[in-house]
C-alpha cells in the first residue's frame, strides 16, 4: 500500500470521529510513521502527551500532544485493504481516548484494545 493511499485511510478514521468529539482535541497533532520506536515492533499507534485527566493549572506553553499511527506494523499485521481501513479505525480511536485519559483495560472492555 503507498504511502497516500494509508495516510487516505488514516485521515478517513480521523473524518469518522464524531465532530464534537474532535472539538475537544486542543494542541494535538496526528502524525503517520512508518515504524515504532525500537523494541516495539508490532506497535500500531501511541498518544504522546499529557492526557486531559492529568492536566492542572499549571499546564500550558507545552508542545502539541502527538498522536502517531505506525504505518509499516498495521501492513504486517493485516492482510487485506479493508482490513487495514478497519485497524487504522480501531487504532485511531485508542489513541484518542488516551487523550481524554481512557486507559488500555477500559478500552479493551470497549473493544478497542
Amino acid at each position: 500500500m503507498s504511502d497516500d493511499e494509508f495516510e487516505t485511510h488514516v485521515n478517513d478514521a480521523l473524518d469518522a470521529i464524531p465532530e464534537r468529539l474532535l472539538a475537544l482535541l486542543e494542541n494535538c497533532i496526528i502524525v503517520i510513521e512508518d515504524e515504532p520506536p525500537a523494541g516495539e515492533p508490532d506497535l500500531l499507534g501511541v498518544y504522546d502527551g499529557v492526557p486531559l485527566t492529568e492536566r492542572d493549572t499549571q499546564y500550558g506553553g507545552v508542545l502539541p500532544d502527538r498522536i502517531v499511527i505506525f504505518k509499516n506494523p498495521t501492513l504486517r499485521l493485516c492482510q487485506t485493504r479493508d482490513e487495514v481501513i478497519e485497524e487504522v479505525g480501531i487504532t485511531m480511536v485508542h489513541e484518542i481516548a488516551h487523550y481524554f485519559g481512557i486507559d488500555d483495560d477500559r478500552l479493551h472492555d470497549l473493544g478497542y484494545a
